[in-house]
This record gives structure tokens, sequence and C-alpha cells, in this order.
């Protein structure tokens, strides 16, 4: 995750679009004695059984979590609900076999979803990607992809991007690259968080996770004063204009959301006296904007978050 934040820190320092107020991230600290606990499941919409099923749904959950606001009534609870609810009706459901052979009409009708769901070819194409990969390397099960990864989320994210194209999150800014691995990362924060940091969800490093970079965070970033955004920025994301997936305007918005958590996390860990953990702090920020409706976020079409 060394890549995450280096990579990350250079974009907020060569930032035009986004600034990282220092004076913002500070107020906030202040507020903060220590990180409000949010539980990882709290709205109960995710498949657990304390076993190998349940890594194999979070990672074909975590394969298919991204773009849902092209469609207005989706969100990532009908995708986690959905999911789940045809795990409990089948439990080979997502064998990697069958992960190979789904459609887009498959994948609709396994979530109940009425139409077709917002980059249905490329949710698709990864569900054939897990399942591919999974049956060639890992004898099928994502459980054996984590058990190789030796109680380390690094390289348990390192094995994902290696190993699952699909996950590859990262950038060319400026000329450098930016690595950020989004859906890598939260693969790793789900299992920490669905196993309470036990079994499956047992690694030894999970502090050097960042938040995950996506369309909720920035928002609420900017909302807290942490972020600020140029005005052209900021009337484009008034205004639900996209923003390109690999502009610059949409990488500080990501990069500059990891970075700024990152220096917060450092003055809250300060005042407290006890280590924070980014993913503590994603699910904060994350929990708080999905419980403000109005909340207006950039608009990317993009497999990665």
């Amino acid at each position: 995750m060394d890549d995450v934040r280096a990579s990350s820190a250079w974009v907020a320092s060569h930032s035009s679009h986004v600034l990282v107020d220092s004076s913002g991230i500070e107020k906030v600290a202040e507020t903060i004695d220590t990180i409000p606990k949010v539980e990882w499941d709290f709205e109960g919409i995710h498949y657990f059984d304390n076993g190998p099923l349940t890594v194999q749904y979070l990672f074909v959950l975590d394969a298919l979590n991204f773009c849902f606001w092209p469609d207005k009534d989706l969100n990532y609870d009908n995708l986690a609900a959905g999911l789940k609810a045809a795990m409990q009706n089948d439990k080979s459901v997502f064998d990697a076999d069958r992960l190979q052979k789904y459609t887009g009409p498959e994948l609709r009708e396994l979530l109940k979803w009425p139409r077709s769901l917002p980059l249905e070819d490329e949710r698709v194409r990864l569900l054939q990607e897990v399942g591919f990969e999974l049956e060639r390397s890992f004898d099928g099960k994502a459980s054996n992809l984590v058990e190789s990864c030796g109680k380390s989320a690094v390289k348990l994210v390192a094995l994902v991007t290696r190993h699952f194209p699909g996950f590859r999150d990262h950038s060319v800014y400026k000329g450098h690259q930016v690595f950020l691995y989004k859906r890598a990362q939260i693969f790793a924060a789900d299992l920490w968080g669905a196993f309470g940091g036990q079994g499956y969800g047992e690694f030894y490093d999970i502090g050097s996770i960042t938040i995950m970079a996506d369309y909720i965070v920035p928002a609420v970033l900017q909302q807290l004063g942490v972020l600020k955004y140029s005005a052209t920025l900021a009337s484009a994301i008034e205004a639900n204009s996209q923003i390109v997936a690999g502009s610059e305007e949409e990488v500080e918005l990501r990069a500059c959301s990891i970075y700024a958590v990152e220096k917060m996390k450092e003055l809250i860990s300060m005042k407290s006296g006890k280590q924070v953990l980014s993913i503590e702090l994603d699910l904060w920020l994350w929990s708080f904007g999905i419980q403000c409706p109005a909340l207006q976020h950039h608009r990317t079409l993009s497999i990665y978050y």
C-alpha cells in the first residue's frame, strides 16, 4: 500500500482542481476523540456463515461493486442483498464454473433487477474473469486465495491485483502512475469486518489498508471542508455532468481523498494516543454519506468504484 499512499500524496501536491485543506483536516480531527464505531454489516444486507462461502460471496460482491449511479434506483444495498438472497437460495450459485457462464440477463435475475444493469457487459466479464482465475489458480475457491496470503492484507491486495486484471485500479496522472486499488482493498476490509478480525479476516497488517476511494468519500470530505474544488469542477458536479475516467479531475478527487484521510488519521491517532485504522475512518465517512441522500457526488463511468 506504500504505492497507494505515495502516489496519492504526489497527486495532492500537484493537484490543479482539488485542494486538500490542512485547516479543514485539523478542524475535523479536533472534533473527534475516537472514531465512531460503525458495525460492518449495520444494515444486515450481507451473507455471512462464518466460512468459505462467505469469502466466495464477498469476492463476487467486490468484483461487482462499482458504478450504480446511472440507474437512480440502484445502489450498493441492492447488490449486497441480492447476492445474499441468491446465495441463501442456492449455495452453489457462485461456484467458479458457474461464474464463468453467467450472462447479463442471468445476473439481472440473480439480483431480481428489472432492467439492464449499468455497465452490465463489464460486470458479466468480471464475473467470468473471477470464475476462470479462481478455477485455474485457487481450486475454484476465494478462501484458498485468502489463505495463500499468510494473514497479510497487503499480500492479499497484491495477489488479487496480480491474478485478476479487473481489480487493477490505477491511472496515469501528469505522467506519473497513480495506484488506488479500491475494490482490491475493500475485499480485505470486508473480510476483516465480516469475520471480526478473526479467521479469514485476520490480518496482522490491516493498518496498511487505506480508505477506499469512491464517489461518496470525496463528497463527504468536501462537505466537511477537508477538500475544496475549483469552480469548474464544483459546477460540473453540481450539474451532474460526467467526469471522464482517468481525467485529472477524477484522479485528483480520489487520490486527494486518500491523502487527506491519511493525514486525518495521523492527527486523530496522535490526539487519542491510539492506533486509528483507515478502514474505520472509511466506514464512518461512507455511512455518514449514504445517510445524506442530498449529497452530490461526482459521476464517472468506471469499473473500479
